[in-house]
């Protein structure tokens, strides 16, 4: 899952779901609704758009009738975004390779939105994409920190994350860089919050994430492999007797026009 290249399953997606859900800022949320157009239907291009989760959170918290434009480069998530819209939204797939999108392609929207995105993208692939936004506001959700605890703590917690960290960098993409990447970029940037926060109640999904943060952290450094298996199998029992809690922080992000 994550420790492989850029494709993302639809499982994961579906996984995770509820946990963005309950992570992204609603106060940026307000903030965004103020720097929409006033009247008219409103027309949201969804960057990595993927199954569509982003616009079944935010399109029910803002105003009106909208057509949400989804753009990703994998048609078998985009089948699901367009399955099952929100009431009053119309939703449109477009296969696109969203680091090469240009402004012809964004014309007419009210606005730009993203989650789980910009940790993902090289330091070009950001400018090109921030060139193709100019002059719309843009809600950025689930941009990783490089940040993650676990209670009770062990002692190779760090090292996992260090190493997790060093492959989500591989092919020059941001990873826990993202945010600071993007306020040098000169743009104007409110940051918010937006940290996982998995107990007992999402078991299976620490699961699945403890997985693929300890194989990304052992291709990155093949030496813990020795002691990443008992590790694993340690806090997976911790996971699933209810005694694991874990925070993986996020950041939401408003570029403003």
């Amino acid at each position: 899952m994550i420790a492989q290249a850029l494709r993302v399953s639809p499982e994961w997606l579906v996984l995770r779901e509820p946990a963005d859900a309950e992570a992204r800022s609603g106060e940026l949320v307000e903030q965004f609704q103020r720097r929409l157009p006033a009247s008219g239907p409103l027309v949201i291009h969804d960057l990595g758009g993927g199954s569509g989760a982003m616009g079944r959170w935010l399109a029910p918290r803002l105003p009106g009738p909208q057509h949400w434009v989804v753009h990703d480069r994998d048609p078998e998530l985009l089948t699901r975004a367009i399955a099952d819209p929100p009431a009053s939204v119309t939703v449109e797939a477009r296969e696109s390779d969203i680091t090469r999108l240009t402004p012809r392609e964004l014309a007419g929207a009210s606005a730009i939105v993203a989650s789980a995105l910009l940790d993902m993208l090289t330091a070009d692939d950001l400018a090109r994409m921030l060139r193709a936004c100019a002059g719309h506001p843009m809600l950025v959700a689930l941009t990783v920190t490089g940040r993650v605890t676990l209670a009770p703590a062990d002692p190779l917690d760090d090292r996992i994350g260090a190493a997790f960290n060093a492959h989500q960098r591989r092919g020059r993409r941001l990873g826990p860089a993202a945010v600071d990447r993007l306020r040098a970029n000169g743009a104007e940037v409110l940051v918010r919050p937006s940290p996982w926060r998995l107990d007992a109640a999402h078991a299976d999904l620490i699961a699945e994430w403890l997985g693929g943060w300890v194989a990304a952290a052992c291709e990155q450094e093949p030496a813990l492999a020795a002691e990443a298996g008992a590790y694993r199998d340690r806090r997976l029992a911790q996971a699933a007797a209810g005694e694991l809690v874990v925070t993986v922080d996020h950041a939401d992000l408003l570029v403003l026009p």
